[in-house]
């Protein structure tokens, strides 16, 4: 085997693991999604074209990493999809955990997470870009 079939099966590996990550971040609170979206996408881009374009055309990638990296933003639904979900998950875990600490630790991370979505996610606005777009052909 040459070490560019290494290589690529490699990067083909890693992809898939992240892209596993990246599938339980979307579920989970504890782990974020979209770095192991991206991740995914590098290692698939570098293990070869043909996976890569498989990559790009799934609606993951469509959805969380194009968004990503055209720094777009998310809308108030989907932010408030992806917060009421994590905090399911979160408060669930602070009711079923015993230590102190990490219901303290949950709960921080909690507020942080908030915080975050929505001082630092742009938030767009679809009906104010198409009343935009109306205007523009008007």
């Amino acid at each position: 085997m040459t070490l560019k079939k290494i290589k690529s099966i490699l990067f083909m590996l890693l992809g898939l693991v992240s892209l596993a990550f990246g599938l339980a971040g979307t579920v989970l609170p504890v782990i974020p999604g979209g770095p192991f979206y991206l991740f995914a996408a590098y290692c698939f881009a570098k293990s070869s074209k043909r996976i890569e374009d498989w990559f790009k055309s799934t609606t993951i990638y469509k959805k969380y990493v194009l968004a990503f990296l055209q720094k777009k933003g998310m809308t108030r639904k989907e932010k408030i999809r992806i917060n009421v979900t994590a905090d399911f998950f979160i408060l669930i875990s602070v009711v079923y955990v015993d230590i102190l600490f990490v219901k303290i630790l949950l709960i921080g991370m909690a507020l942080y997470k908030h915080y975050y979505f929505i001082k630092k996610i742009k938030t767009l606005h679809p009906e104010s870009e198409e009343e935009g777009l109306k205007e523009k052909v008007n």
